[in-house]
């Protein structure tokens, strides 16, 4: 994680489009220091969830897929979740290792409940079966086996993930510097951590270092909030809806500087209130803002990371 950290400071150090306000930062903190605002990880219940394994499985194929839903304007991130809970329920054998690498398109989307095709959905067929096909091969066809070859550390829980399974491996290289954000692989581990309360397979003795979650949404927020300066051709970029390709300067910008900003706003809070403040609750009460906000604009790229 600390290569996730450094290396979103040096783009944030060298941004060309994307400025971290620090002054808005700590602005933000003081509007917060008083009342952190507190978001649970299931709040409309629409995840799958059994206090067991079976849930580790679930969260593995959710993660798996969770990304770019923008191109399709009907389907979010609830429809996957939920589509996944409901398949789930239906047949307890439906997420098995050696089903996941048989699936196709059209399964997939059934599976979902979903009549159009899914965005990427290429990228999310071969994904899956990436999964199914490694934990077979390594894991006993368990997530939950992965998990416990952790030793309750989500640091190297994110290293196995993005050792074994290539799908999660969202790094890039910025102006000759390689750098690392890991947004799927980093929020498996958050979502064990918020759907197991801290315990069992969510234990682990340094959730403090996982990051924020860069994706579409929440570098939004920050620059609604002012914690975020975009250039002018950057902002005419979002506000004109057009595609920001992947692993553009822009793009990268956008994901780390949130990170990098992120961050900062910890150290701020932690000043301001003489405790830590985990970056997983910053994000999610990010990301919750942002969702509950329709007419937020976000930046448009197609990416299996995000």
């Amino acid at each position: 994680m600390e290569e996730v950290r450094a290396s979103s400071e040096w783009v944030s150090s060298h941004a060309s489009h994307v400025t971290v306000n620090l002054s808005g930062i700590e602005k933000v903190a003081e509007s917060m220091k008083n009342s952190i605002p507190k978001v649970e990880w299931d709040y409309e219940g629409i995840h799958y969830f059994d206090n067991g394994p079976l849930s580790v499985q679930y969260l593995f194929v959710l993660d798996a897929l969770n990304f770019c839903f923008w191109p399709d304007k009907d389907l979010t991130y609830d429809h996957l979740a939920a589509g996944l809970k409901a398949a789930l329920q239906d047949d307890k054998s439906a997420f098995d290792a050696d089903r996941l690498q048989t699936y196709t398109g059209p399964e997939l989307r059934k599976l979902l409940n979903w009549t159009k095709p899914l965005p990427l959905e290429d990228e999310r067929v071969r994904l899956i079966h990436e999964v199914g096909f490694e934990l077979e091969r390594s894991f006993e066809g368990k997530a939950s086996k992965l998990v416990e070859s952790c030793g309750k550390s989500a640091a190297k829980l994110v290293a196995l993930v993005t050792q074994f399974f290539p799908g999660f491996r969202d790094h890039t290289v910025y102006k000759g510097h390689q750098v690392f954000l890991y947004k799927r692989a980093q929020i498996f581990a958050a979502d064990l951590w918020g759907a197991f309360k801290g315990e069992s397979y969510g234990e682990f003795h340094d959730i403090g270092s996982i990051t924020m979650f860069a994706d579409y949404i929440v570098p939004a927020v920050l620059q609604q909030l002012g914690v975020l300066r975009y250039s002018s051709s950057l902002a005419n970029m979002i506000e004109d809806g057009t595609e920001i390709c992947s692993g553009s300067e822009e793009e990268i910008e956008l994901r780390a500087c949130s990170i990098y900003a992120v961050e900062k706003m910890r150290e701020v809070l932690h000043k301001k209130i003489g405790k830590q403040v985990l970056s997983v609750e910053l994000d999610l009460w990010l990301w919750s803002v942002g969702v509950q906000c329709p007419s937020l604009q976000h930046h448009r790229t197609l990416s299996i990371y995000y």
